[in-house]
């Protein structure tokens, strides 16, 4: 009886995702087969049905880009609306190295075990994050909608094709001032470290830089904030210092910050 109901709501989502083809031009990142084994299990499945029938989403068109952790889908929403889905991969056995990021944050203090369930909270720290940081005015992506392993947000981009990050652009002088304030703002307005601050997960848009990907950002009180901080700006110090920019000593960026 539970595998029909199973296979009446998978044929339905299935119907639901194929509304629209997805356009040639995207490159799908993944075979039909893995997509569904690896991505819609049965879980994730119903999760995309509910966010359907909630009208969080209307329709899937495809596979944008695929990680170990995640894969990232380009959806519309009910009034076309682009949005992304973040769908993190339950199977995976990346996120047991991402303990660090949680344990000693005190607004995580009990996690419990198991992979599912650290994937699960993994995505719940992220959607915090993000909507911490959106809340205080930090230009980040916009969230939208969180369940389980799947976060709905803003799509940066157009025509299923996100906004070119640092490392894919030109940058400018104006790039690396804008990169160390949205870690002071991190530090001042959200009380937060981002712990993997990167030229990967920086979109340079037409209104300036926009940070997404924040899974791993840590409250001030993290035991190991201080070093996280330090190695996000060494981080974006090497890049732009690689771009062949005039940079500030990493120390005194670090002593302005925390002072």
């Amino acid at each position: 009886m539970f595998d029909d109901i199973d296979k009446k709501i998978e044929s339905k989502i299935n119907s639901e995702l194929s509304k629209k083809d997805r356009k040639k031009t995207l490159d799908d990142g993944f075979k039909k087969n893995k997509v569904v084994n690896e991505v819609l299990d049965k879980t994730t499945v119903l999760i995309l049905y509910d966010l359907i029938k909630s009208k969080i989403i209307s329709y899937v068109n495809g596979v944008v880009k695929s990680g170990k952790e995640s894969v990232l889908f380009w959806a519309v929403g009910p009034e076309e609306t682009n949005l992304a889905l973040k769908v993190y991969l339950t199977s995976t056995s990346n996120f047991k190295n991402r303990s660090q990021y949680m344990i000693g944050d005190p607004r995580f203090q009990k996690i419990k075990k198991g992979t599912k369930n650290l994937v699960y909270l993994w995505a719940k720290k992220e959607f915090q994050n993000i909507s911490k940081c959106y809340d205080c005015g930090i230009n980040v992506v916009k969230p939208i909608h969180i369940s389980k392993n799947v976060l709905v947000m803003e799509f940066v981009g157009s025509n299923g094709r996100p906004e070119k990050n640092l490392l894919e652009s030109d940058v400018a002088e104006i790039d690396y001032h804008q990169s160390l304030k949205i870690i002071s703002d991190l530090y001042d307005k959200a009380n937060l470290v981002h712990g993997d601050f990167s030229e990967y997960n920086i979109f340079k848009t037409k209104n300036g830089l926009k940070l997404f990907d924040l899974g791993s950002a840590v409250d001030l009180e993290h035991p190991h904030s201080t070093d996280f901080l330090k190695r996000d700006i060494n981080n974006i110090t090497n890049f732009f210092v690689k771009r062949g920019l005039t940079v500030e000593n990493p120390d005194d960026i670090f002593e302005r910050i925390t002072k």
